[in-house]
């Protein structure tokens, strides 16, 4: 059994420092997925590689259980919280800029078109990810393992238990229907 196994059979028994140990021993995988997703998407968040990969941590520290039996599977689990650390935090920020529940007054200047809404971008994807997920599941999870994890093809179907090709087919089937459902 791997160091890794070992340490997410002991998370799994609920002993907290496992999961100190386990993000020690991924730290690299960690950042690497941070990384990833921030660099594809740098317009999208003013998150740092360091930020998203210790809120991932904090996350991951702070859920209730976490039953998960291979490396794979728990890179997987990481990918889905980073996606939710970046939706949230697209949230505030839109939530913010819209003056967090205050009153809005429009000026009626060509500066409200200036910069980009790249939060509101963040949103919507959510959004359509969240339709995926109602009708396929699996191409939700293989969506958020390519994107928000940095997963390659190997590694996504050794967390799904299907081949790389299959993954290949999903992400082809995903990037067909999110943008379908992205234009309407």
């Amino acid at each position: 059994m791997s160091d890794v196994t070992i340490l997410l059979q002991r998370a799994a028994a609920d002993d907290r420092s496992a999961i100190d140990e386990l993000f020690a021993l991924l730290y690299d995988d960690l950042n690497r997925m941070a990384r990833a997703r921030l660099r594809e998407n740098r317009p999208l968040t003013l998150l740092d590689t360091t930020s998203l990969a210790h809120e991932a941590y904090l996350r991951l520290r702070n859920a209730q259980r976490i039953d998960i039996e291979s490396r794979a599977r728990f890179l997987a689990y990481v990918a889905q919280v980073l996606r939710s650390i970046i939706v949230d935090f697209a949230r505030r920020r839109s939530a913010a800029r819209r003056g967090g529940g205050q009153v809005q007054i429009p000026l009626g200047t060509d500066l409200a078109d200036g910069p980009s809404d790249a939060d509101g971008e963040v949103e919507l994807v959510d959004d359509a990810l969240q339709v995926l997920e109602q009708s396929d599941p699996r191409l939700r999870h293989v969506i958020e393992m390519r994107y928000f994890g940095g997963m390659t093809d190997g590694e996504i179907a050794e967390a799904l238990g299907v081949t790389p090709r299959t993954v290949g087919r999903d992400l082809a089937r995903a990037r067909l229907l999110l943008s379908i459902e992205l234009k309407s």
